[in-house]
């Protein structure tokens, strides 16, 4: 009895301890929310969320994942404006880490939150339609020309584009399916049966990933939302493909999200060397430069939820 009540009063406190961070950085860090974003509700959603959430040998979240990322996951999905209640995002255990991890819906609206977009979509190319890419003057790639066809909505898909649309013009991404594969092949969870069965989000998932990615660091947007969206594409990255070097204290990324926890309370105790363990390891580019990108989606509510990955 005495850890069922614990067990409750877990998430409660956590969720608690998050609304007042972000509530202090809207007061000392000018940080902006959603206009219609309710960032309680969003947390007592994901309260709700988080007590189903299991790791591959079905034990509770909440039990095995360290207080450190569960934090930076609600703190994570908060600063973007997300919500697992619209199917923005969702939470999977590594180990004894809880990550969040967006939805395509998710990474459209957080991109939308940054400054001067006005519009983000991605779509699937399939075999026989009619596509054509070329360039502008500046040598930036554009679609000059995409005409999809009913008939061919079951055949192959051949690649996928991404449309950032801003004041200042309109950004493409393109992948081919083989880039896409490629891709998926370095996420976390090999052989995901989503990107099988649901193989067409999926696409547009991660082609709209790598536009984002290319889009937030190079815009001027604050580094609190830019580095809550970085941080979760990372979360989805390859093991093999991060750097698991423990990281000194001065050498922290400036304005990740657990330094923001940790700075905005110094009242807090110190965390003990065994916590320091529990810190997310940074994530690194591989070889040639290209960014990884995150496959996993969630179908809820009698559809395909993906298996949760262990260490």
């Amino acid at each position: 009895m005495n850890n069922q009540v614990a067990q409750q009063q877990k998430p409660t406190k956590l969720t608690d301890l998050v609304l007042d961070r972000v509530k202090q950085m809207q007061d000392t860090q000018d940080l902006s929310l959603p206009k219609n974003y309710n960032a309680s509700n969003a947390l007592n959603a994901a309260f709700l969320e988080l007590q189903k959430v299991q790791d591959r040998n079905h034990r509770p979240a909440l039990e095995v994942c360290s207080h450190d990322s569960i934090v930076k996951s609600l703190l994570d999905m908060t600063l973007q404006g997300l919500s697992p209640a619209k199917d923005q995002c969702y939470f999977i255990v590594y180990g004894n880490e809880l990550q969040m991890q967006r939805s395509y819906f998710g990474t459209v609206a957080a991109v939308k939150r940054l400054d001067g977009v006005k519009k983000v979509r991605a779509e699937v190319v399939h075999e026989d339609d009619v596509f054509t890419i070329g360039a502008n003057e500046d040598m930036e790639l554009i679609v000059k020309q995409f005409i999809p066809k009913f008939e061919n909505q079951d055949k192959p898909i051949i690649g996928a584009f991404a449309m950032i649309k801003t004041d200042e013009g309109t950004d493409f991404t393109v992948m081919t399916k083989k880039e896409i594969d490629q891709s998926w092949a370095q996420t976390r969870q090999k052989n995901n049966k989503v990107q099988q069965n649901f193989s067409q989000e999926m696409a547009k998932r991660t082609v709209l990933n790598r536009a984002a990615k290319m889009f937030i660091n190079t815009s001027d947007d604050s580094d609190l939302l830019t580095g809550a969206i970085n941080d979760t594409t990372s979360n989805e990255y390859d093991d093999e493909r991060r750097d698991v070097t423990p990281v000194e204290e001065e050498r922290k990324p400036q304005h990740s999200a657990m330094d923001i926890l940790t700075n905005s309370n110094q009242k807090e105790e110190k965390p003990s060397k065994a916590d320091k363990k529990d810190v997310a390891p940074k994530s690194v580019k591989q070889k040639g430069g290209e960014e990884n990108h995150a496959q996993e989606e969630l179908f809820p509510d009698g559809t395909i939820t993906p298996t949760p990955a262990d260490k």
